[in-house]
């Protein structure tokens, strides 16, 4: 018997599917789960350990009748244990929440890239004239250069290597020019500005149209310029250091704390408590760089690829020659 729709989970707001529309990858949620888990276990699993053994250790000197627990001792000692679990948790909190705003600010900016590429390979498409067959050739070049500065973009905020990907967008010349220079976006963008510059010479933009166009390419760089001060302006690294010191010392002192009132689950409790502390400061040092290639960073790769497929469609639109009447 077929079941009725109403108990088939297709909703947007499913793990399964939120995955999808931001990676563009079909997994179930127990991939899902394990993938964006993997690279954070990894690296904090030894010291939840440490600590799980940490808090066995001290459960057993305290069956011992050893007198190592806060709540046997004065209540100025636990006070000041309880500000300094206030403290540890605002810095924790205030290292969280900007890590996220500078992956939202990323976010935003590589939308805008969306936006400003569709204006201005719509407004080439439409604008610059073409006075002979050549004309058409070149400006299909010139909208995939628009691509190809999105993914130049993105292996320069990653500092990886041009890669065949760039050179399909681009004449052979052009792809070997791009090797020698330092900043290959940036060149890109100097490449569509000529263009239009030579269409304006040609008599195929007016000045007006001119100052349009180069107002798109001048939104290119200044959303360029706006990843490179997320990327080389990071969280000044004595915020870091200082949040896990306070880290590793909450996870020193916890277990004295509770120890009087769960004995032999200290350890166990200090697994949990551990593993939630560091999988969220874990989580504020990874977002913290968006651009990166780790499994919650932004999905720049799927962008990328938003970008080629609307400046395709729209070559296709083109030669089909669609127009409105």
């Amino acid at each position: 018997m077929k079941r009725p729709k109403y108990f088939q989970n297709n909703s947007k707001n499913s793990l399964r599917e939120k995955y999808h529309l931001y990676k563009g990858e079909k997994l179930s949620w127990l991939q899902v789960t394990l993938r964006l888990e993997r690279s954070i276990i990894s690296i904090i699993l030894p010291w939840v350990l440490f600590c799980t053994l940490y808090g066995t250790l001290i459960s057993f000197l305290y069956h011992l009748g050893l007198p190592i627990a806060f709540s046997d001792s004065n209540s100025i000692l636990t006070n000041a244990v309880l500000s300094f679990n206030i403290g540890f948790t605002l810095l924790l909190v205030f290292r969280t929440n900007t890590a996220h705003d500078r992956f939202w600010e990323g976010r935003q900016l590589w939308g805008a890239l969306v936006n400003t590429s569709r204006n201005l390979t719509r407004g080439i498409w439409i604008i610059v004239k073409e006075k002979t067959p050549e004309d058409r050739v070149e400006k299909e070049a010139i909208v995939r250069l628009v691509t190809a500065f999105a993914v130049a973009m993105k292996l320069h905020l990653r500092s990886v290597p041009l890669d065949t990907e760039l050179a399909s967008l681009m004449s052979e010349k052009q792809y070997l020019q791009l090797q020698d220079t330092n900043h290959p976006p940036l060149q890109i963008a100097y490449w569509i500005g000529d263009y239009l510059q030579y269409q304006h010479d040609r008599n195929c933009l007016n000045v007006y149209q001119l100052t349009t166009l180069h107002n798109c390419v001048d939104d290119l760089v200044d959303i360029l310029g706006g990843c490179e001060r997320i990327l080389k302006t990071p969280l000044p690294l004595i915020y870091t250091i200082k949040l896990r010191q306070l880290l590793l010392i909450f996870c020193l002192i916890l277990p004295l704390e509770i120890v009087s009132l769960l004995n032999w689950w200290t350890g166990i409790v200090m697994a949990f408590v551990s593993f939630t502390l560091l999988s969220i400061e874990q989580i504020g040092s990874e977002i913290e760089e968006p651009f990166g290639l780790d499994p919650n960073d932004l999905p720049l790769n799927t962008i990328c690829n938003t970008i080629s497929n609307n400046v395709e469609e729209l070559i296709r639109l083109a030669s089909n020659n669609v127009r409105y009447y």
